[in-house]
C-alpha cells in the first residue's frame, strides 16, 4: 500500500520531537492532526450559469482527490437572493492517506506558488488547535490546467488537531512543513 511522505515524516521525526520538546510519556499523547476539511462557497458564481457548477465541481474533485458534498441553504434569504434548498457551496473531509498527500502539496507546492505570499498568519488558530487558511484562487493548484479555467473560486482549507493548546498546535503544524510565522511583514 502506498503510504504518504508526510506521513511517513510524521512517524519517524515528528511524533520523537514533539515528544521530547512536549515533555509527553508516551507517543499517543502527541498531537496529530484528525481532519482536513475544504470548503468552497458558491456565492455569486451560480448565478451566471448552471454549467459552472459542473465545472466547479471537476476542478475541485481534481485538487482533493475526493467527490465533494454539495451544500445547500437552509433556509431562504431574499436579500442575497437564496432560495430553500439552492445550492451555495461544496465541501471535502479528508483523513488518512489523503490528508497526509493534500497537507504535504499545499506546504511545499501551492502555498509557496501563491502570488505575495509571506507566509500564513500564527493568529489563524482558534484557542482549540486548529488551523483555518483562506485561498483566492483555486488555480495554484497542479492539477487544475490553466486552458480549461472557465470559472476561478476560492477556498477555505479548516485543519483539525487534537493539540490540546493553540502553541502545540503550532509546533506540530511548523515540523510538517506548513510556513506559519509569527508576523508577516
Amino acid at each position: 500500500m502506498y503510504k504518504s511522505r508526510l506521513k511517513e515524516k510524521y512517524a519517524k521525526e515528528i511524533v520523537p520531537d514533539l515528544k521530547k520538546e512536549l515533555n509527553y510519556p508516551n507517543i499517543m499523547a502527541v498531537p496529530k492532526v484528525s481532519k482536513v476539511v475544504v470548503n468552497v462557497g458558491l456565492g455569486n458564481i451560480l448565478k451566471n450559469s448552471s454549467d459552472d457548477l459542473k465545472n466547479i465541481t471537476e476542478d475541485f474533485e481534481n485538487i482533493v482527490g475526493q467527490k465533494p458534498v454539495i451544500t445547500k441553504a437552509k433556509k431562504a434569504i431574499s436579500s442575497f437572493k437564496i432560495r430553500e434548498g439552492m445550492p451555495v457551496g461544496m465541501m471535502v473531509t479528508l483523513r488518512g492517506d489523503r490528508m497526509y498527500e493534500f497537507l504535504d502539496r499545499l506546504a511545499n507546492v501551492v502555498l509557496p506558488q501563491m502570488r505575495d505570499f509571506r507566509g500564513l498568519k500564527k493568529s489563524a488558530f482558534d484557542g482549540n488547535g486548529n488551523y483555518s487558511i483562506g485561498m483566492k484562487e483555486h488555480i495554484v493548484f497542479p492539477e487544475v490546467t490553466r486552458d480549461n479555467i472557465k470559472t476561478i473560486f476560492g477556498m477555505e482549507v479548516n485543519i483539525t488537531t487534537d493539540a490540546k493548546t493553540d502553541e502545540e498546535a503550532y509546533l506540530l503544524l511548523k515540523k510538517m512543513g506548513l510556513p506559519i510565522v509569527e508576523k508577516i511583514a
